[in-house]
């Protein structure tokens, strides 16, 4: 699961750090790139030595060069860290998206309600924090079945807190 529960410690509360999934390691991503340029260039050998080869050169790149923006840009989405911090008094949720970009929201975890919508949502199994007056979404990146579970945790945690 691409979560884990932080123990309290002396000086830090209870905290859930959550992340997306990530099926392409950086060491896979380095591979990934060198068997599709392997396998582009292979039908390329028939062709070297005649102009056919400066025709097929741009497509070659433009087809290597897509592939990379395409896997960098999953990397950079997939900076997205979520943190759950359960403090006696409060509840704190922060969000830290790609390029740096950060949301908290905060409530007291007395009137919290925590809801898992099975349809209606953008999703299915659609997990939200309600309290203080706004409703933010947790794990948006995780998988149904994954909120399912969570669902469960967090409401155990939350239980604890009142």
């Amino acid at each position: 699961m691409p979560y884990e529960w932080l123990p309290a410690t002396a000086e830090t509360p209870e905290r859930l750090h959550l992340w997306p999934y990530r099926s392409l390691p950086r060491r896979g991503f380095v591979g990934f790139i060198a068997a599709t340029c392997a396998l582009i260039a292979l039908p390329m050998l028939t062709v070297i030595g005649s102009p056919v080869l400066w025709g097929l050169l741009p497509f070659f790149v433009l087809a290597v060069g897509g592939i990379w923006f395409a896997l960098s840009k999953s990397y950079r989405d997939a900076e997205i860290v979520e943190d759950l911090t359960f403090h006696p008094d409060r509840l704190t949720l922060t969000r830290h998206g790609p390029r740096g970009a950060r949301q908290a929201w905060e409530a007291n975890p007395y009137w919290v309600r925590l809801t898992l919508h099975a349809s209606g949502g953008p999703v299915p199994n659609y997990l939200t924090l309600k309290g203080d007056g706004r409703e933010v979404e947790l794990g948006a990146f995780l998988s149904e079945e994954e909120r399912v579970s969570l669902k469960a945790e967090v409401q155990r945690a939350l239980d604890g807190l009142r």
